[in-house]
């Protein structure tokens, strides 16, 4: 089982980037997401600070009360 497959709920990632202004930040957060995998995704901050902004973006695997995939998938663990 990968790695991602074992996470619960989300996966926080936070970068500095490089850009002009807040909306481009946050632009480069969720394609940062995107790239990685992530299809669900939300900016939980974002703050400029010099040359960039600091921007954390969280990836949903399984939002609260969803189907969650533990206990979709066959052969899974579902007593942890």
């Amino acid at each position: 089982m990968r790695a991602k497959e074992r996470i619960l709920d989300a996966c926080d990632i936070e970068a500095f980037f490089l850009c002009d202004d807040i909306e481009e930040g946050k632009r480069l957060g969720m394609a940062l997401m995107g790239e990685l995998g992530f299809s669900d995704v939300d900016v939980v901050f974002c703050e400029m600070a010099g040359p960039g902004a600091r921007v954390r973006v969280r990836g949903y695997v399984n939002r609260p009360g969803s189907a969650y995939t533990w206990q979709r998938e066959e052969g899974a663990v579902h007593d942890r």
